[in-house]
C-alpha cells in the first residue's frame, strides 16, 4: 500500500510538473519594430524580481546581463543589427529553469529560431534532518553529473561522483557527516555549484 502511495504521488508530480512546463512553451517572444525593423522587442510572461537575463555569443560569454526588477510581464527593446554577424542568444535564468533562445545576426538581419528554443532544468537541493536530497526534472532523459567535495581550511577532495542518467525525476538523498562541502553538478553543457555546511 506505502508503494502505491508513494509511486501515486510521484505520478501526480510529475504531470503537475509537465503541465507547469507546457504552461510556460511560448513565455518568450521577439518581435521586430521600428525604422527598417532594426529594433526587436524582447517580451517575456511570467518573470520574477531577481530573474537573470543574459545575452549570450555562441562560446557562452556574456555580452548582456540584466536582473529583472519587477514580478510579472517584462517587456524591452535591443538594437541586435549592431552585433557581429554570428549566433547568439537571450538567456533567462529563473529560480528552477534557464531558458535559451537562440537567434542569428546575418548582415543586419535578425533571425530568431524558435525551434531551438530550450529549456535545462536546475537541480534542487534541500537539507532535512542531516541528509541531502537532489530533485531534478530531465524531461529528456539527459544525464545529470554529481560530483561531492569536502572542502578543508584552503583544500578541496573529491569524496563522490555518479552520472544519473535514463530517469526523468532525478531523486537521490545523500548523507554527509560534519563539514563543509561543495555539490558539483553538470547537465546539459552548464555546471551548477552548492555549497553546503552541516
Amino acid at each position: 500500500m506505502k508503494n502505491v502511495l508513494s509511486n501515486t504521488k510521484k505520478v501526480i508530480l510529475i504531470v503537475a510538473t509537465m503541465a507547469t512546463v507546457m504552461g510556460y512553451a511560448n513565455e518568450i517572444s521577439l518581435t521586430r519594430y521600428g525604422k527598417d525593423l532594426k529594433s526587436t522587442a524582447l517580451t517575456i510572461e511570467n518573470v520574477k524580481e531577481g530573474n537573470l537575463l543574459f545575452i549570450k555569443d555562441v562560446y557562452g560569454s556574456v555580452l548582456y546581463k540584466e536582473v529583472i526588477e519587477q514580478t510579472g510581464l517584462y517587456t524591452k527593446g535591443f538594437d541586435l543589427t549592431a552585433l557581429p554577424d554570428g549566433n547568439y542568444s537571450f538567456e533567462l535564468e529563473k529560480d528552477m529553469e534557464i531558458k535559451t533562445m537562440p537567434f542569428t545576426v546575418d548582415f543586419k538581419e535578425v533571425t530568431v529560431n524558435e525551434n531551438q528554443e530550450t529549456t535545462v532544468y536546475k537541480p534542487h537541493v534541500d537539507q532535512k534532518d542531516g541528509l541531502i536530497y537532489i530533485t531534478k526534472l530531465a524531461p529528456a532523459k539527459e544525464p545529470l553529473a554529481v560530483k561531492v567535495f569536502g572542502l578543508y581550511d584552503n583544500d578541496s577532495e573529491l569524496l563522490f561522483s555518479e552520472t544519473i542518467t535514463d530517469t526523468q525525476s532525478i531523486e537521490r538523498i545523500y548523507k554527509l557527516e560534519a563539514g563543509r562541502y561543495k555539490i558539483v553538478f553538470s547537465t546539459n553543457n552548464k555546471e551548477f555549484t552548492k555549497f553546503i555546511n552541516k
